[in-house]
Order: C-alpha cells, then sequence, then structure tokens
C-alpha cells in the first residue's frame, strides 16, 4: 500500500508543491502557529532520502571527479553569479529581492532530483554522491556565498545558518548512509521504501508551513511579485540547460548528461525556504518559495525533452538509449 501511495506522490509531484503553496496562503492563520516543526520535519526528509546513499557508491565516483566537479561549479559559482547579475539588473535597490533570487541559487542541488535522475536512466551513483558531498559542504558554501555577493549589505547570522544547515542536512543525511553501509543496503528496502511517502508528504507539510509565513506578501498579485516570478522561472530554466549543454561540450554519455541536467537544475528549496524565513526579513523568502512554483514542472518538462533528444538519437545510434527507454 505504501508503495503504491508512494508511486502516485511521484506521478503528481509536478502539482504538489504548487499545491502546497497554494494550501499554505489559504490556510495561514492555521499553520504558521506550526513553523517550529519545520526544521524536524525537513531532517527527517533528508534522513529518508539519505538511506539509499553508500561510502562504495562514493569513492567510484570521486574516482572520476570530473562530472562532480564541474556540476558543484554550475551550482556554487555559475548560478550564484547568474543570480547575482540578473538581479543587479532587474532588481537594483531591492536588497531582500536580490538576496532572494542568490539564496535560491546557492542552495544544495535538491534530493527528489534522484527520483527523476532515476526515472531517465541517468547516473544514479553520481546524483547520491553530488547530494552527499553538496550537503557536506552546503554549512560553509552558503554563508560564504551569501557574505561574497552580498556582504554587509543584508543582515545575517552566519553561524546560525551554518548550525541550521549541519542538523537540517548534514548529520541526517550521514546517519542514513552511515546506516546504508552497516546493513549492506538492506535498510534501503526495509525502511527507505516505507519511509517514502511520508518524505513525500513531509514536503507538503513544510512547503504549506513556509507558505503561511510568507502569506501576506502573497495575497495580492502586483507587478512586482509576476517580475520576481519570470526572473525565477528563467534562471531555474538556465540551470537546467547549462546542466545539459556542459554534458555535450565535454562529450559525456547519457547517464551523466541526464544527472547534470537535473542536479543543475534542482535545488533544495525546502532547505532554502526554512534558512530565508529562520534567518532573514519575510520578503527574502519569495524569490526562493515561488521556485517551487517551477521546479518540479520544469523537471518534468526537462525530463520529456531528454526522452525524445535520446529517442531521436536512437534512429541513428541505437546502443545509446536502453531498449525499455
Amino acid at each position: 500500500m505504501l508503495q503504491k501511495i508512494n508511486r502516485f506522490l511521484e506521478k503528481v509531484m509536478p502539482l504538489l508543491t504548487p499545491f502546497s503553496v497554494i494550501l499554505g496562503v489559504l490556510l495561514a492563520v492555521w499553520l504558521k502557529p506550526y513553523a517550529y516543526l519545520v526544521p524536524w520535519i525537513f531532517g527527517f526528509m533528508t534522513f529518508s532520502g539519505s538511506l539509499g546513499s553508500n561510502f562504495t557508491d562514493l569513492k567510484k565516483v570521486i574516482l572520476k571527479p570530473w562530472p562532480l566537479i564541474t556540476c558543484l561549479v554550475i551550482l556554487h559559482i555559475v548560478m550564484p553569479l547568474i543570480a547575482w547579475g540578473y538581479g543587479t539588473i532587474t532588481f537594483s535597490g531591492d536588497l531582500y529581492t536580490m538576496t532572494g533570487l542568490i539564496l535560491g541559487m546557492v542552495i544544495p542541488t535538491g534530493i527528489i532530483s534522484f527520483m527523476w535522475v532515476s526515472i531517465y536512466y541517468g547516473n544514479v551513483a553520481l546524483t547520491l554522491s553530488l547530494i552527499l558531498i553538496d550537503t557536506i559542504i552546503s554549512p560553509f558554501i552558503v554563508p560564504l556565498t551569501l557574505n561574497l555577493l552580498i556582504g554587509a549589505k543584508v543582515h545575517m547570522d552566519t553561524w546560525a545558518i551554518m548550525n541550521g544547515l549541519i542538523w537540517m542536512i548534514v548529520f541526517p543525511s550521514l546517519l542514513g548512509m552511515c546506516l546504508n553501509q552497516l546493513t549492506k543496503g538492506r535498510i534501503k528496502n526495509q525502511l527507505g521504501s516505507k519511509l517514502s511517502p511520508f518524505s513525500k508528504l513531509g514536503l507538503v507539510a513544510v512547503m504549506s508551513i513556509n507558505s503561511s509565513v510568507v502569506a501576506p506578501f502573497l495575497h495580492h498579485v502586483t507587478g512586482k511579485l509576476v517580475l520576481i516570478c519570470a526572473s525565477v522561472l528563467v534562471i531555474a530554466c538556465l540551470g537546467y540547460a547549462i546542466g545539459w549543454l556542459v554534458s555535450i561540450w565535454f562529450k559525456w554519455d547519457r547517464e551523466i548528461l541526464v544527472a547534470l541536467t537535473f542536479n543543475s537544475g534542482m535545488r533544495n528549496i525546502s532547505s532554502g525556504t526554512v534558512l530565508a524565513i529562520s534567518y532573514f526579513p519575510a520578503p527574502v523568502a519569495i524569490p526562493v518559495l515561488t521556485a517551487t512554483l517551477f521546479q518540479q514542472i520544469l523537471a518534468s518538462l526537462y525530463g520529456q525533452l531528454l526522452h525524445r533528444y535520446y529517442k531521436k538519437k536512437q534512429q541513428i545510434e541505437p546502443s545509446l538509449v536502453p531498449s525499455n527507454s
């Protein structure tokens, strides 16, 4: 039954996160008091998603590190700079919106990218290793990048941000990975599959509660809000496209191309909204939160584009595509 529920939730994932935002805005009065639960729910989600990781896969990826390094460069140098440049031009003088755009691009890659990479026959080991490494370095990379790009213009508690990332992401990830290693992968089937649907429901809870906190800024659709949404959409599209194009440039195989496309485009938006709401003024959370409206839909769109791209190549080079794709 839990597996059926999980498969259903995976199918409706492109609609699930936008629905969560709408739910949070409509039920803001009732959901906002539960904001203190968000870090705990998120820690559970991270733990559940990490039960499929192990040190053996990590070792294999590290021995051939260039795809991993390339994706980290895209995630934490290229995309934050694009967000900073775009924000400087489009929202000059609006430090909170600029900070939100940068924060949305500097947070680690999303755990849910594993699902999309699996669906489209991508490199799962690379994805899991990237998620783990990006998670471990995020407490240092996120505050450092924000300090470099916005500096003292917006007050932030760097140590509090690092501490939040450690307890929400790093510790649960390492715990899940160690359990997977100790049980030789058995825990993934014994516990991971059972927790997976609850993890996705946890995503609904996190996004709904976070939306309730910034609901006053979302009740009225203004020209600025529309511009923020359009900006987030453009930047998010670029993330997926850059991962794809860089993989073609390096002539990497299908598995790596699929992994880089999704991991370069997807972000751990839930953690981003938690950080924005916990450590910044509420307007900073708006660009991060609007990303939830597009991320899963874009993932689905790029997945279809990848499928068509390799289906077309199959006519020339059949060996490039698995027979059941």
